[in-house]
């Protein structure tokens, strides 16, 4: 979690790693997240930058303060960052992938039928 890069402020990288982690499980809903100080020393970074990311991941709904408990994950946070990559996905992949198939002339149930067969390889 320590390779930053210079694209994005350093507090709104750590707050959409956390949001990653919380979709893959590794925080579920209603769970403590690691006190800021303890993540500002694992990551060497400054504990300010790590409060401006937790209040960010507040402000979007998917952490909770809690006085003098800390700050744990919102129930319906999962589901709350599902809504958003599927409406991300629509709003941008999906017409890349319109556009591709314009482009290379495939048709749509040649593309589904494709896409079928990737999804039972995955499962």
């Amino acid at each position: 979690m320590t390779d930053w890069n210079d694209n994005q402020p350093i507090f709104r990288q750590l707050s959409n790693q956390i949001s990653q982690q919380i979709l893959q499980g590794v925080w579920i809903e209603g769970s403590a997240l690691p006190s800021i100080r303890t993540v500002a020393a694992d990551l060497k970074i400054n504990h300010l930058t790590v409060m401006k990311s937790y209040q960010l991941l507040v402000d979007e709904g998917l952490v909770e303060k809690r006085r003098g408990q800390g700050m744990f994950v919102t129930t319906g946070a999962v589901a709350q960052l599902k809504c958003a990559k599927r409406n991300e996905f629509i709003e941008q992949q999906v017409p890349q992938i319109a556009n591709t198939l314009r482009h290379i002339d495939m048709e749509l149930d040649d593309f589904v039928s494709q896409l079928k067969k990737q999804m039972k390889g995955q499962q």
